[in-house]
């Protein structure tokens, strides 16, 4: 099976959050399945420097002014698994260095449509052939960016060319890639498309290339079960919930995984000593040492450390936490955030740790390596977000032994069972779980955890249990091979 994926972010080129990771370990898993995958990304400057053995590809067709394919490999994929990746060279688009999406003021670039509708339409181009060595059987888009790809793909086929599949994947629906209707003329797509009574890319006389994805693909996956259920309501459904109702007989969820080449604490070169579920305690306590010290916090091992690495917004639950921080800190427990976002949360957040230097550390930004080393040193990772997709973090934090704080929304629902004496006898706890977005239920489960930290044994026991989890990509990608045979028309 040929499988083309389209992607915005990939690690380890250029990340912005957990889609990349996502984009960056599904292909590989796939490649182990036997599927012929390669992947499509806009070529931005971390793309193009990341990716040195890049050369023009002989394209058979037109390409607009400007802008060349280039062919090159993904990094880290060995010479047996040699993943190819292409990369769409058009400076005037992509030549922009730091956020893929937004300038340095955080404001949107105005050309985003034509940024990410070249994305879906050279996806198009890509499955009909436009390398003379290779053609796909299927496209995979990620997320807003790449929704254009599959009405490219269906616009193909009403002039007559060959019937190429589609999946859409929503990564966060919140999300959307919204323009104004007067930017059709841009897009190349027949006027048809917009009409209100059918058109896939009219939302409220805007253009939305998440819709366009949701009514053009084949198959629609999200990344978790209980968000593919709660994107269907209103709450959550950003709008698009009546679109997705209607869908909801190609809509499945699949729950995301964790690159155990990337995230492994027995491996990890990141972090101030490598550990395993059978020898936890020495090398989990001198990771949550080195960055208590990196930090500048008091070194101590008597009330937990809370870990956040986390992008800076309100639905993140950062308001929770900041309202909260006043208890953790009184019961003796420390915080380091590592992020970057919303300014006033941001202030909020620095001037908690200028108050608290021994207690509270914040680092603006993101560094990699300071995330493996939070997610190693910290004995709570805290995740509790108004809603959640999925979340990679918590899954992070499991494999670490470091335990969830989480909300019981979206994809931490299937991913984290509360430390209730309940699942601590049958041994199923994993973590902490709050019902409510409000902070009575919050406190209760800082409780909880300051309760069970005191309980050593019990403490390394739900360590164990959450380090012994499946959270491999091997069968989230045997999901998505059915997801493609279901496209396909194929009996999975």
């Amino acid at each position: 099976m040929r499988v083309l994926q389209v992607c915005a972010e990939l690690f380890p080129l250029l990340k912005t959050g957990g889609l990349a990771d996502v984009c960056g370990a599904l292909p590989g898993a796939l490649a182990r399945r036997g599927i012929d995958i390669r992947v499509l990304v806009p070529g931005f400057p971390a793309m193009l420097r990341g990716v040195p053995d890049a050369r023009p590809v002989a394209v058979a067709g037109g390409l607009p002014v400007g802008v060349r394919l280039l062919r090159g490999h993904m990094p880290g994929t060995d010479d047996k698994q040699a993943i190819p990746l292409y990369l769409i060279d058009a400076p005037l688009l992509f030549a922009r260095d730091g956020n893929p999406y937004s300038d340095a003021h955080g404001e949107a670039y105005a050309d985003n449509h034509r940024r990410f509708a070249l994305l879906g339409r050279v996806a198009a181009q890509l499955a009909a052939g436009l390398d003379p060595q290779w053609s796909a059987e299927l496209v995979h888009g990620h997320d807003w960016h790449a929704g254009l790809a599959p009405a490219y793909l269906h616009a193909a086929a009403l002039q007559g060319q060959r019937k190429v599949a589609s999946v859409h994947t929503i990564h966060n629906l919140a999300f959307q890639g919204l323009f104004p209707s007067q930017v059709l003329t841009e897009l190349g797509l027949p006027l048809e498309f917009f009409r209100l009574s059918s058109g896939g890319l009219e939302f409220h006389h805007q253009i939305s290339f998440m819709k366009a994805g949701l009514h053009y693909a084949d198959r629609i996956t999200t990344v978790s079960p209980t968000y593919a259920q709660e994107i269907q309501g209103a709450e959550q459904g950003c709008g698009l919930d009546g679109v997705l109702r209607e869908r909801a007989g190609v809509l499945s969820g699949i729950l995301n995984a964790v690159d155990d080449a990337v995230w492994n604490p027995a491996t990890d070169t990141l972090t101030a000593a490598r550990y395993t579920a059978q020898r936890l305690s020495a090398g989990k306590r001198k990771c949550r040492t080195a960055l208590q010290k990196a930090s500048g916090l008091t070194q101590q091992d008597t009330q937990p450390l809370f870990g956040v690495v986390s992008r800076l917004t309100e639905q993140k639950g950062f308001k929770l936490i900041l309202d909260g921080l006043p208890a953790l800190l009184e019961r003796g427990g420390q915080l380091v955030v590592l992020g970057s976002g919303e300014p006033e949360l941001v202030a909020a957040l620095q001037a908690a740790a200028a108050a608290h230097p021994k207690a509270v550390a914040v680092t603006v930004g993101y560094d990699e390596a300071l995330a493996h080393r939070i997610v190693a040193g910290a004995d709570v990772i805290m995740v509790p977000s108004r809603f959640e997709p999925c979340g990679l973090t918590q899954l992070y934090g499991l494999k670490y032994g470091s335990l969830p704080l989480v909300h019981r929304v979206g994809g931490l629902a299937d991913t984290v069972v509360d430390c209730a004496l309940e699942n601590l006898d049958d041994d199923s706890a994993t973590g902490f779980v709050f019902e409510r977005f409000d902070q009575p239920d919050y406190q209760a489960a800082l409780r909880r955890a300051f309760a069970l930290f005191a309980r050593k044994p019990e403490w390394q026991a739900v360590q164990q249990r959450g380090m012994a989890e499946d959270c491999g990509w091997d069968a989230a990608a045997g999901r998505y091979v059915e997801e493609y045979e279901l496209a396909l028309g194929r009996a999975p």
